[in-house]
């Protein structure tokens, strides 16, 4: 039987919405209950406690759900102990994220952690014991470390060339790559050099990169990792500390694992094979920094008793858009990896994936521009919205055509949240009304209150520019506030934790705007409506992909891409780069058999898309998933409700909303805020009707206002 609808998957970012003890801690659940929470897959993953186990998991197919909830279930079963626990994630948001889970789960003591945080806080401990003295100090850029090397060698780097040595540094760096051995490794790894120079230069070039290193006495980010290894290579006693401390290990986003950090997590682990990995081969996309999926792919032959769970129920996407991601994939022929996952929609259908060619760049922006516009118009927020393309380069002109337009956008990798002006100032405001906050007052009136002094109000200044981004960012810190009252009952105290937290770990709020990423920047993101352009031959792929491997990893790119959108998914290129230019372009090798033809896309109307739903509604209630006494009470409450308050029934709650409560019958309100279309306004009007009518008890009919 399939469960897909016992619980709503969350989009790998929602959480519960049940108010919890002051201060955000959570009472740890137990397992059947834990269990109960999951799709068969994810129960499978979860349940598996002892040995080596592979996930493979498909783009929104509630990964980072299975892999908390193992923790928690771990825990509550007594097999880990939660200081044990050592998850490795490869970002920080993604790590703090990860903890502010297991916290809702009442699981606190897990430590999740990047490759180099977790290996930074052991170098920092052990380096007086293995080394002696304090730590030498990381260099925050290589960029004059790389300019001071290439000065001395006579090559006159600028600012561009210097990043791409940079780069070609670290990728021999995590592949372990001496100054020595570079010439072999690199040639028969593909690679010709960087900034123009031919194998033999970048060999000079790494020599003297670390002599300059050396003499001002600094480490850099890669070094890390490698005196970590060194240290837990050469001191057994040290290694076995470790080992002691942490005895169970998950790393997700296994497929982007480097062989150093590869060879870090086989000396944390010694001879144990308590081991969890999370990955999916279609999405390695970061093969030139020297990231490998052939752990991922291999990973059954390193530990053959491992245990294989495949994740493939896909929460993230309408049927629209998974299917076009299952057919970029499969026009890939051999390329595609055997541990790549065909995704199945559980979704209902949503609108068509719309392809548009457009005359030339700047016509390229301006549509998207307006149907953005047009978006907003019908309600979706602006930071539900995202425009995505190949190379940072081509986003201006986006910029500017949002601007034109008078919409609000962010562009990923721009200034960081933490790091401006008004953002800092609020949260010292916060910080010292800690102490004097009036216990009796709500939280989120509490930060409303102290945060109009800074420049906050209700609502948003019809200006732009400046004026509108600093609301934008204070009004950020008001819906944060909001978030964590209703999924942990959170006071001013524990607010102002999360926030000295997050900007450790540069996790910002959402901000309004439309985000403006190149798809690797997307990667592990995901919008309502996302905008996929310059879907064109030499951009993607890019024209210097020209190796049968390189080409298959812009394959996956555009994966990326397409499984980043929920809803709406755009995808369109420039027949022409100027106005007026010649219409050369040719749309992506990779949409060949799917781009449509000059007459253009199929339209699904609104009545297909009515008995799309309803069919999925029938499906839940024959298939023995959804009560269907639970489902008509929900419905026949819903229409009462509708017809006192002159409201369309589904505006109230929408009858795949109904089916999911019949499916999961949830029995507190932390459990109705996990499904799909209960957010906390809806919790807040309906919840305690909707509870009751599940545990069979009547309520009284609504009554017009």
């Amino acid at each position: 039987m399939r469960t897909t609808a016992k619980i709503t998957q969350d989009n790998e970012g929602a959480r519960p919405g049940e108010a919890t003890p002051a201060g955000g801690e959570t009472s740890l659940r137990s397992s059947e209950e834990l269990l109960a929470q999951l799709d068969e897959d994810q129960r499978a993953v979860a349940s598996h406690l002892s040995g080596p186990l592979c996930v493979l998991a498909g783009a929104g197919t509630g990964k980072t759900r299975a892999i908390t909830y193992r923790i928690a279930n771990g825990v509550a079963q007594g097999a880990f102990v939660p200081t044990q626990v050592l998850a490795v994630t490869f970002t920080a948001r993604a790590a703090s994220e990860m903890r502010g889970r297991l916290r809702d789960l009442g699981v606190p003591g897990v430590q999740a952690r990047t490759f180099h945080a977790a290996a930074l806080r052991q170098l920092s401990y052990f380096w007086p014991q293995a080394v002696g003295g304090s730590l030498p100090p990381i260099a925050e850029h290589k960029a004059s470390l790389v300019g001071e090397a290439s000065g001395r060698l006579g090559l006159g780097a600028d600012r561009l060339a210097v990043r791409d040595l940079a780069g070609e540094i670290e990728w021999a760096k995590v592949s372990m790559i001496t100054a020595d051995d570079y010439v072999a490794a690199a040639s028969k790894a593909g690679r010709d050099g960087a900034a123009g120079h031919d194998l033999t230069t970048i060999a000079r070039l790494l020599s003297v990169y670390e002599d300059v290193k050396n003499e001002r006495g600094v480490i850099d980010f890669e070094d890390v990792l490698l005196l970590t290894v060194g240290i837990l290579a050469e001191r057994e006693d040290i290694a076995r500390t470790v080992r002691g401390q942490y005895r169970h290990f998950v790393v997700d986003e296994f497929q982007d694992v480097s062989p150093l950090q590869y060879r870090l997590l086989q000396l944390w682990l010694g001879e144990r094979q308590e081991l969890c990995v999370v990955g999916d081969a279609s999405q390695t996309i970061y093969s030139f920094t020297g990231a490998s999926p052939r752990y991922l792919t291999q990973f059954r032959r390193t530990y053959p008793e491992a245990v294989e769970v495949r994740l493939v129920r896909d929460y993230r996407s309408t049927p629209q858009v998974v299917s076009l991601a299952n057919d970029v994939l499969a026009r890939a022929g051999r390329e595609r990896s055997t541990s790549s996952v065909q995704l199945v929609a559980q979704r209902p259908s949503g609108p068509p994936v719309s392809f548009t060619a457009y005359d030339d760049d700047e016509a390229e922006a301006r549509g998207i521009a307006e149907r953005v516009k047009r978006l907003i118009a019908h309600g979706v927020r602006t930071s539900e919205i995202a425009i995505l393309y190949r190379t940072n380069a081509q986003g201006e002109a986006f910029e500017q055509a949002l601007a034109n337009a008078g919409i609000g956008y962010l562009v990923r990798g721009g200034e960081r949240f933490f790091s401006r002006r008004e953002v800092r100032e609020a949260i010292g405001l916060l910080r010292g009304a800690v102490r004097s906050a009036d216990a009796d007052t709500p939280m989120p009136q509490t930060v409303r209150d102290i945060l109009t002094s800074a420049g906050w109000a209700p609502q948003a200044p019809a200006t732009r520019g400046a004026v509108r981004e600093r609301w934008e960012s204070l009004n950020a810190l008001v819906q944060l506030a909001d978030d964590l009252a209703t999924t942990r009952g959170a006071d001013l105290a524990a607010l102002v934790a999360e926030l000295t937290e997050r900007a450790a770990e540069q996790h910002a709020p959402t901000v309004e705007g439309v985000t403006l990423a190149s798809l690797h920047a997307a990667k592990g993101l995901e919008w309502d409506a996302v905008f996929l352009a310059g879907v064109s031959e030499g951009l993607l792929p890019i024209s210097f992909a020209e190796t049968p491997e390189s080409v298959a990893e812009e394959r996956r790119l555009l994966y990326v891409g397409v499984t980043r959108a929920r809803e709406h998914l755009a995808i369109s290129y420039a027949r022409a780069r100027a106005v007026g230019g010649r219409a050369s372009r040719k749309p992506s090798r990779f949409l060949d058999g799917i781009w449509p033809s000059e007459e253009g896309p199929a339209r699904t109307t609104d009545r297909a898309r009515r008995r799309a739903r309803a069919e999925a509604v029938e499906h839940a209630l024959t298939s023995g998933d959804a009560d269907p006494e639970v489902f008509e009470a929900l419905r026949t409450w819903r229409a009462a409700l509708a017809s006192a308050t002159s409201k369309p029934a589904y505006t109230i709650l929408h009858d795949t909303t109904l089916v999911a409560i019949a499916t999961a019958k949830p029995q507190t309100l932390r459990q109705l805020a996990m499904l799909r279309g209960i957010g906390a306004a809806k919790i807040e009007a309906h919840g305690a009707a909707v509870l009751a009518i599940v545990r069979g008890e009547d309520v009284p009919a609504p009554e017009a206002p």
